[in-house]
């Protein structure tokens, strides 16, 4: 339990929602809560939410759909939300048999289930993205900054070949508390954005593009050399690493 679900609970107590009881089992059971369990292959982080915020998140590449079920059925039944990234249908099968409640996001490679009280973020996540092939990363930030217990909302295929499509959209990008902006190519769309808001920008290259893109390398140095100041960029493709940066500036 970490301190936004203690003073959730604390509030639900003060509210009448909830028995003394009840509110002193909870604290109980956080107290005597094992920090990480050891399964052999993996050790769970069962305190990753008492110091960062939110559970620890799984990482479906390499690791087996057995393995990943193992973890997840560790992470739900300690009563905390499951977030898998880059998961596929065999993994989601397995997670089902253990999880049944988990609902899977094939837009975004995600596995999730919530079933934690969020303290909400204080503005809107705006997640922009240069073309439609960007889109698998953007769900990813997506629905992560969501779990997150974030208002996000999107805006997709406003790169800068039709540069006026992102100017039609100018009031979205002014009511946005923190931008997350999904780029391939060569990665210009950040600092586009940037230069036009007084927010901070989250960068994410992606691999999309011909040859000389090198896999998401040009789209990475054109972000990490942008002359608009506010962006920070994350590694290529990584969607959830955005969302989680830009869910902590929107709680701040």
């Amino acid at each position: 339990m970490n301190t936004a679900e203690l003073r959730i609970l604390l509030q639900r107590l003060a509210d009448g929602a909830i028995e003394t009881s009840e509110a002193e089992r909870r604290v109980v059971e956080a107290l005597r809560a094992r920090p990480f369990e050891d399964l052999g292959f993996a050790r769970v982080d069962h305190h990753r939410q008492v110091r960062q915020g939110f559970p620890e998140v799984i990482l479906g590449l390499g690791k087996t759909p057995a393995q990943v079920s193992a973890i997840a059925r560790e992470i739900v039944a300690r009563g905390s939300t499951l977030l898998i990234t880059r998961a596929g249908d065999a993994i989601f099968e397995a997670v089902r048999s253990s999880v049944p409640e988990a609902t899977y996001y094939a837009d975004a490679g995600i596995v999730a289930y919530c079933q934690q009280d969020v303290v909400p973020g204080k503005g809107v996540i705006l997640v922009v993205t240069a073309g439609t092939s960007d889109l698998p990363v953007a769900e990813e930030a997506a629905r992560t900054a969501e779990l997150m217990g974030n208002r996000t909302e999107r805006l997709y295929d406003v790169g800068v070949a039709g540069i006026h499509r992102l100017l039609g959209a100018r009031d979205r990008l002014d009511a946005a508390r923190v931008i997350v902006v999904v780029a391939g190519m060569e990665g210009a769309l950040p600092s586009v954005v940037s230069g036009l808001v007084s927010v901070p920008v989250v960068a994410v290259p992606t691999s999309v593009g011909y040859g000389a893109s090198f896999g998401g390398i040009a789209a990475l140095l054109g972000m990490l050399n942008s002359c608009a100041s506010g962006v920070s960029v994350v590694n290529i493709d990584n969607g959830f690493g955005a969302a989680n940066i830009a869910s902590l500036i929107n709680h701040l």
